[in-house]
């Protein structure tokens, strides 16, 4: 009986511990235009199914960075980067050296703060699809 206890809870532990996620987001966007829960979102929505079967996130992670903001003058100036990045086989963390990048920059003039963050919301919409477009046929 002790052995059949200690059977079902190493399968469980196992089981607990090998599960990968299905994707790794990371986000290092500026608040002010984007929210990290709405970048990953929107990146979430970009990327199809088929990449992460080419790159599983056990081995791969999206990074995305939104940087920009309203210039003294009135102008919007919004630039999105997202990169796809390996991660290191012992310890799963970010290694920088990208296997796509995709860098997607505007500028608005006269635009106020949500035109802004619309515009921060369309240049990584814009750099997400840049780099799925690279990695598979959409």
């Amino acid at each position: 009986m002790k052995s059949l206890i200690a059977l079902c809870a190493l399968v469980l532990a196992t089981s607990a511990s090998a599960a990968d996620p299905k994707t790794r987001l990371l986000d290092f966007s500026q608040q002010a235009l984007i929210g990290h829960e709405a970048a990953t979102a929107l990146m979430a929505e970009q990327i199809p199914a088929k990449v992460w079967k080419l790159y599983p996130a056990s081995k791969w992670a999206f990074v995305s960075q939104v940087e920009g903001g309203l210039t003294a003058a009135g102008i919007c100036a919004v630039t999105a980067r997202v990169m796809l990045l390996p991660l290191t086989p012992t310890l799963k963390v970010v290694t920088l050296r990208p296997a796509k990048t995709a860098t997607a920059f505007d500028a608005q003039p006269g635009a106020t703060m949500e035109a802004c963050k619309a515009l921060a919301r369309d240049k990584l919409k814009e750099a997400t699809g840049a780099v799925v477009s690279a990695l598979v046929k959409v």
